[in-house]
């Protein structure tokens, strides 16, 4: 890890990488390639002999042996200097003013402990439907929401003791939600959210979490489902599989297939949770 110092450190950005054995990989997330002018801390998921360094105060580099991107997430959490942090993968790429764009939300939002933003993909589009205004966030608005465009105020979070579900997220076993049960764990314990609605970077529209039909997708939902509706997660699978199924992402075949498939993220969230995990 290189050295940095919390001096004047307002905005760190919280990248989650595997394999990286050099710094190249930023070049293309920020306008001209300007990475160094910003605070990053990387947490580089990857092997012994494939570390990654960094020469720059501003840029640390944690390189981790564990898998999952919650526990990269987690890792983060537990090493950010920053004031403000804002929630990053390596497959961005950030507009020209996205600090400050940030950085005055939070300034000209003072009750907001956590605030999300607007992206797009690729060729300009809105990445989703989004609402015209900005407004405060709750338990249905946030299920909308994609984890890099969550910033927050890391003394709040702190206090409350928020990390990430290290069951739910890419290379979990339930490879989904783990932005979505995140900040229903923090409107849970009173912390505020707010939407901006403004942009702050581009995505690209074939992300993890679009095909809503997949295996990995339904196994992962099913779970989540239980996870706030007890018994009631079996009916919400259905109607989940309906869904997808109207959406033309399932066939009439594969309609009982994937139910219980379902069953199967629900059986194993169960177990899960009689563990104590």
């Amino acid at each position: 890890m290189s050295n940095a110092t919390k001096t004047n450190l307002k905005l760190e950005i919280l990248i989650s990488t595997i394999n990286r054995n050099s710094l190249d990989f930023l070049v293309k997330l920020f306008p001209g390639g300007s990475f160094q002018s910003y605070n990053l801390l990387i947490i580089n998921q990857t092997t012994k002999d494939c570390l990654l360094e960094s020469k720059f105060a501003n840029i640390r580099v944690i390189n981790s042996f564990q898998k999952g991107l919650s526990n990269s997430r987690n890792l983060a959490l537990q090493n950010t200097i920053g004031q403000f942090c804002l929630i990053a993968d390596d497959d961005t790429l950030y507009d020209s003013n996205f600090e400050e764009t940030i950085l005055n939300s939070f300034k000209n939002n003072t009750e907001a402990d956590i605030i999300t933003f607007k992206m797009k993909d690729f060729n300009g589009n809105d990445f989703k439907i989004y609402s015209k205004h900005s407004n405060w966030h709750d338990i249905k608005s946030v299920q909308f929401v994609n984890s890099v465009v969550i910033a927050f105020r890391l003394d709040k979070i702190i206090k409350k003791n928020i990390t990430f579900n290290s069951n739910f997220g890419i290379g979990a076993t339930f490879e989904t939600a783990d932005e979505y049960i995140f900040l229903r764990d923090c409107l849970k314990v009173g912390l505020k959210l707010w939407f901006e609605s403004k942009y702050i970077l581009s995505h690209d529209i074939n992300s993890s979490g679009k095909d809503s039909g997949s295996d990995s997708l339904v196994f992962a939902r099913s779970a989540l489902f239980y996870k706030y509706h007890g018994i009631k997660g079996y009916f919400k699978l259905v109607h989940y599989l309906i869904l997808v199924k109207k959406e033309g992402l399932i066939t009439n075949k594969e309609f009982l297939r994937k139910f219980k498939i379902g069953l199967r993220g629900i059986t194993t969230y169960k177990a899960l949770s009689m563990e104590g995990k």
